[in-house]
């Protein structure tokens, strides 16, 4: 198996570097492989797997990656090819171009080798862990109301999506089992997870080798100038500040928006009639080079690309509001949120010092709340509180908490790498009856707890989308956590 997909690598990059592909600084470069010069494919377990190293030093902004329109796997190129996907496709007006990419990569994936993009077939993965992929147990692993109706609303989504196609692709003849749902599943996630922008059409484009490299959030660039803060750290941080008497007035440059100025890595170039990929910061040889998809929430990578990052700066956690609050606040909901340091937002700390304040006053004092000053020790001390009870009864509501997700994610660990589960004295009964009713869904019978484990193939697909959940949650509640720290803090060192 090893062999096999080395042998199909080899292929893969050679057909790449005919098609001119390459990495290499003068495109005029012959070589057999279309990397060497300043990419090479490794392996990263901790970071996202399979990726690229950097062959040598790279500096920020450098070119490093080209790859031609030709080699572009798009639904235009395809129905081009196809006269009859083509003929077809004017029946179905209705469809949207994300469905039409989908049909058009099942159709060249149902050709097999007789495909113009097989080589690069061969190197998509043959499975994945986006949201529409949970089962309904997997679902409920995420605990958090918001999380199971974003997953819910996904599956029903792209079940809508395929019976709405699958007229389409049975009048294609493809093969039976390119027009299962199970199919359908792959090649959404496929679309969601590794198209990339371009101007011609809103379904994107798969990028041979492009799509290689893995995601870091904007705002990491170590070695830019500084990293812009958020709005609500700065805002918070002024808790502290005004109540120890610092006069400092609050500067409207802190309002802009978190990684508005961050640098564009990849995009399609019409002068050059490729997609050019650039360094996002300087790299020495051996490190991982990475790119910026954009900026997004835990869920929100889960939901579209199917992985989460531990340490995620973009990830934000939401606690219940009171009605009143919403019709003092203009702008988007999402707005209202805790920020993943625990630090409540601007805009959540604005609409919570007004909505404290008495209506009668609310109008006189609404430009210091907007400028991001504290009203009063009283209306302060109050938020903070209010925050922090509304946090504790999220955190108590839920069926775990953050230490029993921690034991279970071990134990899931502890099944992945040994087919075995230990007992663990220090597990609740809530963990150790979650690992079973995962195992349970997935047919293993229950025996003893030391014993060896048969673990298929699917149920280790389970496992994974289960400690995703469970490693979600975790991070969402730690966000809650935190942000009981940070009040609790300031209100021990000015309200006391």
């Amino acid at each position: 198996m090893e062999e096999e997909k080395e042998a199909n690598l080899r292929n893969f990059l050679e057909w790449a570097a005919s098609l001119g592909i390459s990495d290499s600084p003068d495109p005029r470069s012959p070589s057999p492989s279309c990397l060497g010069h300043s990419l090479s494919i490794s392996h990263f377990p901790q970071a996202g797997g399979r990726g690229f190293a950097a062959v040598r030093d790279i500096k920020k902004g450098e070119l490093i990656l080209r790859v031609p329109k030709a080699a572009l796997l798009t639904a235009d190129a395809v129905i081009s090819k196809e006269y009859k996907l083509s003929a077809a496709l004017d029946k179905y007006p209705l469809l949207s171009s994300t469905q039409i990419l989908s049909i058009a990569l099942l159709h060249e994936v149902s050709k097999g080798r007789s495909s113009w993009w097989y080589p690069y077939i061969t190197q998509i993965p043959r499975s994945y862990d986006l949201l529409f992929n949970f089962n309904q147990l997997e679902i409920e692993a995420l605990q958090i109301d918001d999380a199971i109706w974003t997953t819910e609303k996904a599956v029903h989504k792209c079940k809508m999506e395929w019976e709405e196609a699958s007229p389409l692709m049975s009048e294609l003849h493809l093969k039976p089992q390119f027009v299962t749902y199970q199919a359908w599943l792959w090649a959404s996630a496929t679309i969601s997870s590794r198209t990339m922008y371009i101007p011609w059409n809103t379904a994107g484009c798969l990028c041979p080798v492009g799509d290689f490299f893995n995601y870091a959030p904007p705002g990491e660039e170590s070695d830019d100038s500084g990293n812009s803060s958020t709005c609500g750290s700065d805002s918070f941080s002024n808790t502290l500040s005004s109540c120890e008497g610092d006069t400092n007035t609050f500067s409207t440059q802190e309002l802009i928006e978190e990684n508005q100025d961050r640098l564009i890595d990849a995009g399609y170039s019409e002068t050059a009639s490729s997609y050019c990929f650039y360094a996002r910061i300087n790299y020495t040889r051996g490190d991982q080079v990475l790119l910026s998809y954009g900026t997004y929430t835990n869920l929100e990578l889960l939901e579209h690309y199917g992985f989460l990052l531990h340490e995620n700066p973009s990830d934000k956690a939401f606690i219940p509001l009171e009605p009143e609050m919403f019709s003092l606040y203009n702008g988007q909901r999402e707005s209202l949120y805790i920020s993943h340091d625990g630090k409540p937002s601007f805009s959540l700390l604005m609409t919570a010092r007004l909505w404290v304040t008495p209506r009668s006053k609310r109008k006189s004092i609404k430009h210091i709340v907007c400028s991001g000053f504290q009203i009063s020790v009283e209306n302060e001390e109050f938020v903070l509180k209010w925050i922090v009870e509304k946090c504790r009864l999220l955190l108590s509501g839920y069926a775990t908490s953050i230490e029993e997700d921690e034991l279970l994610l071990c134990s899931l660990e502890e099944i992945q790498n040994y087919n075995k589960l230990s007992e663990n004295r220090e597990a609740s009964a809530a963990p150790k009856d979650e690992i079973w009713r995962i195992l349970e869904s997935n047919n293993v019978e229950r025996g003893e707890l030391c014993g060896k484990l048969n673990i298929s193939l699917k149920t280790r697909r389970s496992i994974d989308r289960w400690k995703l959940a469970v490693q979600w949650r975790r991070n969402y509640k730690k966000i809650l956590f935190n942000c009981i720290s940070q009040c609790d803090k300031i209100l021990d060192i000015n309200f006391c």
